[in-house]
């Protein structure tokens, strides 16, 4: 397997963990968002919406990273990401698409980038923008697992889809300084998270392409 991906965006790093978690190997593509190397005729003949992660599996190529770790739990079942319960995989995924659905896309790199270059945004007002709606994200996400019976992770013993998305926003809301003050279960399940070596592994500053 090839993964082409960008160490700093958090949809790459959602599909780094998967593949830790499961124990696969893959060799490791970097592809430099800041930079434009997706814009590249050589990338855009990977994958129509230049985006990052893409994952190449026998001969096919994969894009989205919800996509890509829901395959990965169909052909490497074990660890199971999602519960065979089908309320508590509904559940799973609501908690997942809070991030990744509601969340990441108000502030992903080239939203952020169009609010500066595009609509004159200061630096300041664009980073205010971004921690009021990962905040305001965050907080449903609390309201969501407090709903829920209490676990070690986002739900469940085990890691699952839900920790998969919330450990990279986590990370990236850290780069901001957003407030993550009041979210008792969302950085209870963050901590839990970071104790095991898959995260670690999986985390931005291990990558090869890695940028302080």
């Amino acid at each position: 397997m090839k993964l082409y991906n960008y160490f700093r965006s958090s949809a790459s790093f959602r599909v780094r963990i998967a593949l830790q978690l499961k124990g696969l190997a893959y060799d490791y593509i970097p592809v430099h968002l800041a930079k434009g190397e997706h814009r590249k005729p050589e990338y855009a003949a990977l994958l129509p919406d230049l985006l990052v992660p893409v994952l190449e599996v026998g001969g096919q190529r994969l894009g989205q990273s919800m996509a890509i770790i829901e395959y990965l739990d169909e052909t490497h079942p074990d660890p199971a990401l999602l519960p065979k319960d089908p309320v508590a995989r509904a559940r799973v995924r609501s908690l997942a698409q809070t991030v990744a659905c509601e969340i990441h896309p108000l502030n992903n790199l080239r939203v952020l980038k169009y609010l500066v270059k595009e609509m004159g945004v200061s630096d300041d007002a664009k980073n205010t923008w971004y921690r009021h709606w990962v905040r305001t994200g965050l907080e449903s996400f609390e309201r969501e697992l407090a709903s829920l019976p209490a676990s070690g992770y986002c739900l469940g013993d085990t890691p699952t889809l839900a920790d998969c998305c919330l450990v990279p926003q986590i990370f990236n809301g850290q780069r901001f300084n957003v407030n993550f003050d009041g979210l008792p279960r969302t950085m209870a399940a963050f901590d839990a998270c970071m104790k095991l070596d898959a995260f670690q592994k999986a985390q931005p500053s291990a990558c090869p392409d890695f940028e302080a």
